[in-house]
């Protein structure tokens, strides 16, 4: 027998985030003046690309100048991240903070509903 919800589809099975994962990277962002703050080398900023992956029940976020070779741990990160929509969430701040820049660090994530 199938579980369906309310509207009369079948149920999903709620995500184990300890066997799911999911990556975005956003290029060419323009950081604003001060840029992101990372854990290897300080300040960056410039033409930068932002990473996440989200694996583990967190979201890890990198930054690199576009086209580098290099990745740098942004500060604060991980970030906690329950599901893929709360990692989605985070890259997303991320890349706003970036835009923003006053050496953005990781966001926190989102409040839960």
């Amino acid at each position: 027998m199938t579980e369906h919800d309310q509207a009369g589809r079948q149920a999903r099975s709620p995500v184990d985030p300890r066997t799911s994962w999911a990556t975005w990277t956003t290029q060419s962002i323009i950081s604003g003046p001060g840029g992101v703050t990372t854990a290897e080398v300080g300040p960056i900023s410039g033409d930068l690309t932002v990473h996440t992956t989200w694996v583990d029940g967190e979201a890890r976020l990198t930054v690199q100048y576009t086209g580098a070779l290099d990745w740098y741990t942004v500060s604060g990160s991980p970030v906690p991240a329950a599901d893929e929509t709360t990692a989605r969430a985070v890259h997303q701040a991320m890349v706003n903070g970036v835009k923003a820049g006053r050496g953005a660090v990781a966001p926190p994530p989102p409040p839960t509903a």
